[in-house]
């Protein structure tokens, strides 16, 4: 993707109600007239907590501005209690009703649109595979997931032997630490630590979180396209598919219909570098524009 032209998309910032209290959102859009397809999808973007409709690096500043530029609405927005929001502080498995105000704002502001994207980073993308789980919003036409949050100790414990302690393991300097008295025996102690934890759930398989399991049965949706961004680099998408591969709720998960996945080699777990960032928004863009075009009326009323 090139880079993206500031005079390409608007951006206006404004308060809108959510159950009594007040979220700041801020809608992107393009500044021209944008292509028929491209002016049909409009984007949500669910941040990751405990942050800001910026993002971490501006992430989702630079992706909305990108997304925008492209022709497609974007709406990024606190949460309650977050950010300039009020309100008290939920986790992800509690904004349901944050997402739904976000929609429906996104209608308000662009009644042009035919549908919307669900776009989460970490637990935003858990939040949003519960809030379909939840709603069952027939206005929710498609899921871009990255990195999904799906963290238990069992799963984690799993991740760490299999990726990072049997690395360690093979590495030379490893014995000669633990050899010699060095910092080496503490990785070794976390070693054991989980190699236990690991075995708990060994037999019978790992019992899954409740969050887990209403993302399971979300993902099974298969009318619904989804995106599934992972980092090459990240242990939270390690862990993801540490689990979709264990857990038999979760079997099949990466042979679903309409599942469009990418593994951005080097990446960490935010795309902390200017390139990475620009990978990711040009994967989101070429997702938008090859979804199918709609062949219903588009449905106006929230749920």
């Amino acid at each position: 993707m090139n880079a993206v032209d500031p005079c390409a998309a608007q951006e206006e910032a404004f308060f809108f109600d959510c159950q009594g209290e007040a979220l700041l959102g801020v809608l992107h859009h393009a500044a021209f007239d944008a292509p028929d397809a491209a002016a049909t999808t409009g984007v949500v973007v669910i941040v990751g907590g405990p942050q800001y409709r910026a993002g971490s690096h501006r992430q989702f500043v630079h992706l909305a501005r990108a997304l925008a530029a492209a022709g497609h609405p974007v709406l990024r927005f606190d949460v309650r209690g977050m950010g300039d929001s009020s309100g008290d502080m939920r986790n992800f498995e509690q904004i349901d009703a944050d997402v739904c105000a976000a929609i429906d704002t996104l209608y308000e502001q662009a009644p042009y649109l035919g549908r919307v994207v669900l776009w989460g980073l970490c637990d935003g993308a858990s939040a949003a595979l519960i809030y379909c789980q939840e709603r069952h919003d027939r206005r929710v036409a498609g899921l871009c997931l990255v990195n999904p949050w799906v963290r238990s100790e069992q799963a984690l414990a799993r991740t760490y032997v299999k990726h990072y302690y049997l690395q360690r393991l093979s590495e030379p300097t490893f014995w000669r630490k633990l050899l010699s008295g060095g910092v080496a025996l503490a990785a070794l102690t976390g070693l054991v630590k989980s190699l236990r934890a690991a075995r708990q759930t060994a037999t019978p398989p790992m019992a899954l979180a409740a969050f887990q399991a209403r993302m399971a049965q979300a993902w099974k949706d298969a009318s619904r396209p989804v995106l599934l961004l992972l980092s090459e680099q990240d242990y939270t998408a390690k862990e993801f598919l540490e689990v979709i591969r264990c857990d038999p709720v979760w079997s099949g998960a990466l042979r679903r219909p309409a599942l469009t996945q990418h593994t951005l080699a080097g990446a960490d777990h935010t795309f902390s570098s200017p390139a990475q960032q620009r990978q990711v928004e040009a994967l989101t863009c070429a997702w938008l524009q090859a979804l199918p075009p709609l062949c219903a009326p588009r449905v106006l009323d929230s749920v």
